[in-house]
């Protein structure tokens, strides 16, 4: 596919998925979503790629949905995606659950993770979201936006937001569409830390660089599935899974590795 509103780097094992088009701060468009679940797929079929973090070029992160779109929308009196039928589907079929835009993130073999550059709102922060981490530059501007167009909370939002920062929190910033900067979205939980713009790059390839070393391959995809298919069940079958996960893991190579790793006081040498 020819990338115009994303673009991808690679390096080291950490592929940057680039949201592309820096003279609309990134806003979403049709061919933005068919483009970004594209590359989310080939990045999660490629075995050189360990991780993969999100961030926008330019000024911005993705301050939502485009408005010359908007003014589409209600011109025709109605929603157009603007996307293909035959969508990429980058995590499907790992649970039912997982299956459904942006959700599809919690489907992905390797870990996600959001570098908020800039102003992010309403499709923006629900991509935002549902990545596994998030980091921010001081001093961005976060919004759920939706409100302010006559429109739902968007893409789950309304499912996510409560169990990331409670139920008081979230209506607080669904039900009033204010905006609120990184810090009190830090202090929310929304976002892991913030750092000053230049250095959030950096921090973030840094705080990557160290998991991917740290933490075996199937471990990071086992953990993940883990945590997004528990917040769909009863604690029971939480134990159960993880029991069944246990005796099968420690079959693989990367937990004697682990094992001897941890004995002899060194990095593991992963084998995926």
């Amino acid at each position: 596919m020819e990338l115009k509103a994303t673009a991808i780097d690679l390096d080291a094992g950490i592929a940057t998925l680039w949201l592309n088009r820096p003279d609309r701060m990134n806003a979403w468009t049709g061919r933005m979503h068919t483009e970004y679940r594209w590359c989310l797929d080939q990045l999660n079929q490629d075995a050189s790629v360990n991780a993969i973090v999100v961030t926008g070029k330019g000024r911005g992160f993705c301050v939502g949905g485009d408005s010359d779109a908007l003014v589409g929308h209600s011109r025709k009196g109605g929603y157009d995606p603007g996307t293909p039928d035959d969508l990429a589907q980058p995590g499907y079929g790992v649970a039912p659950e997982f299956d459904a835009s942006f959700a599809y993130h919690f489907g992905l073999s390797k870990p996600i993770i959001a570098a908020i550059n800039g102003p992010v709102a309403g499709v923006g922060l629900a991509l935002a979201c549902f990545t596994d981490l998030r980091f921010a530059a001081h001093g961005v501007k976060f919004t759920t936006a939706h409100g302010k167009l006559n429109l739902p909370a968007e893409y789950g939002l309304s499912w996510l937001l409560p169990r990331m920062v409670g139920l008081t929190r979230a209506n607080d910033l669904l039900l009033t569409s204010r905006v609120f900067l990184a810090d009190e979205a830090k202090t929310l939980g929304i976002v892991n830390d913030t750092f000053a713009v230049e250095d959030l790059l950096p921090e973030v390839y840094a705080y990557v660089r160290r998991m991917l070393a740290t933490v075996s391959p199937n471990s990071l995809r086992q953990t993940r599935w883990q945590v997004y298919r528990d917040l769909h069940r009863d604690a029971a079958s939480a134990v159960v899974d993880s029991e069944n996960l246990i005796h099968k893991m420690m079959k693989e190579p990367d937990y004697t590795e682990g094992v001897n790793a941890f004995l002899n006081k060194r990095l593991p040498a992963w084998k995926g």
